[in-house]
């Protein structure tokens, strides 16, 4: 190596700090791809995708080339640069010391931190492209590869560390939840439907369905007057139809069959009775993706929420289940809504008012593992229905009870968050009177 010109050491150096580098950059690169990307490029034909995903699969045996390849080299470069050092500064325990932290700094810079930085800021980029030379690599030092993974695989089993399969390289529905949300893949509209399709994931027909107290229906024992009013101004294509009370279920009233007895004059309960269609019922706690697909399956739009009594807990329409998704799009009907804001700022909401949907339309907070209505909540929390006038907070939101009714909280005003005032003390969750703001 004496003969070799010290211009011709140097330049070799310099060739092998760049391979250095290369195996660097494809280790991280391989390992900080996105698995699920180079899965939709190899879909598209894109030929070093198929081989990334191909040589991802043998991580072990592709670590080992790579590894193999960059320790070869650092050691090689670590006796080059003793050969230049003993050349530049002669023999000595000073060029060895020198010539060692020349190389160490080489190496961290050119062909450790360096690459490895870009390997992970472009990886998806990288990935495709070194494979094309990593898959030649493989084949050739399959032999050394195995020979050395002997040893791991033996060490791995000596330390009871079993390696990591490729299902978990698959996202929980909780990683995929905020790769939604935080991700920047979706935005505005998309982003909203995408995350409320996971939440779904865990709702029930309770959840979303319309409680019984505010269920519109057909009273059959009622004068044909009032039947005729209900149908004339219903804003409803469907309504429940019953005998004296919901406890009662005759039929369902489809609203365009209607429309040939009001021509024909004939609207009364015995013709009503003529043109009912069977009820549908949904079992209390149905999930709601399930419902849905059953709604599809039966060709139903509307349902009847039971209990395992058979009694009547509410309505739900394949409408409701909708917005659930992609949010409200129906027309509701004057004064149907569940709230109003008043001039101050604060708003009055019905006491039986479900909780998603006010979180959903008001921006509350209120904890949806419990009861499902406002009303539920506050009597949960209280232990006690308050009397009309008697301020409370509950779960961290100041309201008034404005009326009750038959054992029951019937509207609550939602307090504004300033400007309350300090002489109506407000009762905490646990009974206690508190002032403070």
């Amino acid at each position: 190596m004496d003969d070799i010109p010290l211009g011709t050491l140097v330049f070799s150096l310099a060739v092998l700090l760049v391979s250095s580098g290369f195996f660097s950059i494809a280790e991280t690169a391989m390992m900080a791809a996105n698995r699920h990307r180079l899965r939709h490029l190899a879909h598209r034909g894109v030929r070093g995708a198929k081989l990334a995903l191909a040589l991802l699969a043998k991580v072990d045996q592709l670590l080992g080339v790579i590894l193999l390849g960059n320790n070869l080299i650092n050691a090689a470069a670590a006796t080059l640069t003793a050969v230049i050092a003993k050349r530049l500064l002669g023999e000595g325990e000073l060029a060895l010391a020198l010539g060692t932290l020349a190389i160490t700094f080489g190496i961290l810079v050119f062909a450790e931190i360096t690459p490895k930085v870009v390997g992970v800021a472009h990886a998806d980029r990288i990935v495709p492209v070194v494979s094309y030379a990593l898959a030649p690599m493989l084949r050739i030092a399959a032999p050394v590869v195995w020979f050395v993974n002997l040893f791991v695989q033996g060490l791995l089993r000596l330390l009871r560390i079993r390696p990591a399969t490729d299902a978990a390289a698959t996202l929980s529905q909780e990683e995929l939840r905020s790769l939604v949300l935080e991700g920047q893949y979706f935005r505005g509209k998309h982003r909203s439907m995408l995350a409320n399709l996971l939440d779904v994931e865990a709702l029930t027909v309770d959840d979303v369905m319309i409680p019984r107290n505010q269920i519109h229906y057909l009273d059959l024992t009622a004068k044909r007057s009032l039947l005729v009013e209900q149908l004339a101004t219903s804003y409803h294509s469907r309504l429940p139809a019953c005998e004296g009370g919901l406890e009662n279920i005759a039929g369902i009233v489809h609203l365009k069959h209607v429309l040939q007895l009001q021509q024909a004059g004939e609207v009364d309960a015995a013709h009503l009775r003529e043109i009912l269609r069977p009820p549908y019922f949904v079992p209390e706690g149905t999930p709601l993706l399930a419902q849905l697909q059953q709604f599809q399956t039966d060709r139903q739009r509307l349902g009847l929420v039971v209990d395992e009594y058979g009694e009547l807990q509410g309505l739900l329409t394949i409408e409701d289940i909708i917005e659930e998704i992609i949010g409200d799009f129906t027309t509701s009907a004057p004064g149907s809504e569940s709230y109003r804001r008043d001039a101050d700022g604060s708003i009055a909401v019905d006491g039986m008012a479900p909780l998603r949907a006010l979180n959903r339309k008001l921006g509350t907070l209120f904890p949806l593992d419990g009861p499902k209505t406002l009303n539920g909540l506050i009597v949960e929390q209280l232990g006690e229905i308050p009397d009309a006038g008697t301020r409370v907070r509950v779960a961290g939101q100041a309201m008034e009870i404005l009326q009750t009714q038959d054992r029951a909280i019937k509207v609550v005003r939602l307090l504004a968050p300033v400007g309350r005032s300090a002489a109506a003390p407000l009762q905490s969750a646990d009974g206690r009177a508190s002032s403070s703001g």
